[in-house]
């Protein structure tokens, strides 16, 4: 099937939050509702969208991040927030100032987000948790 900008703009859309309405995604395209519809129904009727599935995360870890003491906390704790597989930060007491929970759909998805929060500047050590089961 041929697909042209408009329709890889709305793929795109809907890779990126799939619960995006087709109105919020017609206003950014120019287009109406039912135009967006008309795209998607197309793209699921010719095999481009298989299916609409829900991503399942099975990896979870626990991060605990030690800050610089120049830095502020609370700053560090901020970028923290804005990574991906971030689900949680806790600014803590003891050992370590920081506690963040990762959650992602594979265990190198986890690893690329410890290697990003790594990254982040004041962070200077890190010790990660793979969490193997929840009991609940």
């Amino acid at each position: 099937m041929y697909r042209d900008d408009t329709d890889e703009k709305i793929l795109g859309f809907l890779r990126d939050d799939s619960r995006e309405s087709f109105v919020v995604i017609g206003k950014k395209l120019k287009l109406s509702e039912s135009a967006v519809r008309r795209r998607v129904k197309n793209m699921v009727n010719n095999g481009v969208i298989e299916k609409f599935t829900i991503e399942e995360q099975n990896a979870s870890a626990i991060v605990l991040v030690s800050v610089d003491s120049s830095i502020d906390t609370s700053k560090v704790s901020v970028k923290l927030t804005k990574l991906n597989a971030v689900k949680t930060v806790y600014e803590i007491t003891g050992q370590y100032d920081i506690s963040v929970i990762i959650k992602a759909p594979n265990i190198t998805e986890i690893n690329a987000c410890i290697d990003d929060l790594r990254k982040i500047p004041g962070v200077i050590d890190t010790n990660t948790v793979i969490i193997l089961r929840t009991i609940r």
